[in-house]
């Protein structure tokens, strides 16, 4: 029998793999539409349970600081578990925490809930790509890992709009109840039809590696999460302490990794140049969208006074398209490859970036709609096919650690996205001010807001110019003992 042609699941007439995909898909679309779902009730809560704003926001800083401590011990979980035990498991737990804030009494086991969602989602969407990978070849995995994408994007864009909706009509348990019999129903489809499709090799367990990755990757997080809750900023103590020790702790968990012969995060796979050439790319266009998805809200709810309600609906038309493209971008991909989606979309990119960084007290409605429509249009065309192009050149036995650092990547650039990116506007505001003449006048006010937001989209800019160059570098990759039957 020809080994080559029965590798992957896909190739492999007598599986059906589409069942396998819904059972995944679902349980991830519920479990990131949680992530953000929370975002307008804060507000809500903090009068529920008469709490105060730096308090209700460990809702969010708390699921994202536990996201980046249990990321990254996926890839040895992959290894240890079948397919089956970790996404039944990961469900279940996502599952059980949904309850417990559902029937939470008090803020602490709100909180508590939360938190233990935050596991279930942090080890989904890893185990989800892993078995992608294993299931269909380099050439059919654009337009799958497209639908991954559209998922990733459309959940969190229609969370806020659906949580205003619930919590206006229905009150903040709901965001949770209405989510359980979704939840159920992916366990029980997962349980029907999911199979085994990864290896299970129980490497050595390194208890220094797990302290170093928790110490390191938590500890970043908070740091940075905790800029925009501190007055003096990256100037606070606090804050300093725990990057410091975020840094040293990621330091040391990379130099173990590198001598270790079965590490728990594999960093050889930077050795492969189309992956590392991925994680630079993902990294720009994360800190793009967290420039637009941050910084747009504060400048149309500040200089061109618009509702909450009606920032957001500016910023949802894109975000859909995005998901939407996805798949087709996906697509394009396994037919023509990297370059010719990601020349266009980088330039493009490039151009909304320099155009949105000479925003103003006049810019018209149209013209923020439709630059985010640009930009949310050039990531589809870039992120998911950047990150299927350099997993694939990844062997076999790398794709639990490729995805591990693909994913830890997600809340970390995040974190240091919000916190970069609001110190730089507030910098520039501040410096704005101090050379004013009548720094106390709304419109100074308004006028200094601009300022900073502008420079925050030159720098995005400056980086979108990296994209740029490295998508003329870019090539197709595939696993050196891989070869296409279809070519």
């Amino acid at each position: 029998m020809d080994e080559q042609k029965y590798e992957y699941l896909a190739d492999n007439p007598t599986i059906k793999v589409l069942p396998i995909m819904l059972a995944l898909i679902i349980g991830a679309f519920f479990a990131i539409l949680n992530e953000t779902l929370l975002n307008i009730a804060l507000i809500t809560l903090m009068d529920q349970f008469s709490i105060t704003l730096p308090t209700v926001q460990w809702m969010a800083t708390g699921f994202m600081l536990v996201m980046a401590v249990v990321i990254p011990i996926s890839a040895l979980l992959i290894q240890w578990f079948t397919t089956r035990q970790l996404f039944l498991g990961t469900m279940t737990v996502f599952t059980i925490g949904t309850i417990v804030a559902a029937s939470a009494p008090t803020f602490a086991i709100l909180l508590t809930g939360r938190l233990i969602q935050a596991v279930g989602t942090g080890l989904l969407m890893p185990i989800i790509f892993n078995v992608f990978l294993l299931i269909y070849p380099p050439h059919k995995r654009g337009k799958i890992m497209g639908l991954i994408g559209l998922v990733i994007m459309f959940a969190p864009a229609i969370g806020p709009t659906l949580s205003g909706v619930i919590v206006e009509y229905l009150g903040w348990r709901y965001l949770f109840l209405l989510v359980i019999p979704f939840a159920l129903f992916s366990i029980a489809f997962g349980f029907k039809y999911l199979i085994n499709v990864t290896e299970v090799t129980k490497p050595k367990i390194d208890y220094l590696s797990l302290v170093y990755s928790s110490i390191g990757f938590g500890s970043l997080v908070y740091g940075f999460s905790s800029v925009g809750n501190s007055a003096d900023g990256f100037a606070d103590p606090l804050v300093l302490l725990f990057i410091s020790i975020g840094v040293i702790g990621i330091v040391l968990f990379v130099l173990r990794q590198l001598k270790l012969e079965e590490p728990i995060m594999n960093m050889r796979v930077f050795r492969y140049p189309m992956f590392t050439h991925a994680v630079i790319l993902f990294l720009i266009i994360i800190m793009a969208m967290f420039a637009s998805e941050i910084i747009l809200p504060i400048y149309m709810q500040g200089p061109l006074a618009l509702t909450a309600a009606t920032a957001g609906l500016i910023l949802l038309p894109g975000s859909i398209l995005n998901g939407i493209m996805s798949p087709f971008m996906g697509s394009l991909f396994d037919k023509f490859g990297p370059r010719v989606l990601m020349i266009p979309a980088t330039i493009v990119l490039s151009a909304t970036m320099f155009m949105m960084s000479r925003l103003t007290l006049d810019t018209p409605i149209w013209v923020v709609v439709v630059s985010y429509i640009l930009l949310m249009l050039a990531v589809s065309a870039i992120m998911m096919p950047a990150e299927t192009n350099g997993l694939n050149q990844l062997p076999k036995k790398l794709y639990p650690h490729g995805t591990a650092v693909m994913s830890t990547l997600q809340p970390v650039a995040g974190a240091i996205g919000v916190s970069v990116f609001i110190s730089i506007m507030n910098a520039r505001q501040l410096h704005f001010l101090e050379k004013s003449q009548t720094p106390s006048d709304a419109l100074t006010a308004d006028l200094a807001l601009v300022a900073g937001v502008e420079l925050v989209y030159f720098i995005a800019f400056a980086m979108s110019l990296v994209a740029v160059v490295l998508s003329f570098i870019v090539y197709r990759a595939t696993p050196e003992d891989y070869v296409d039957e279809n070519k």
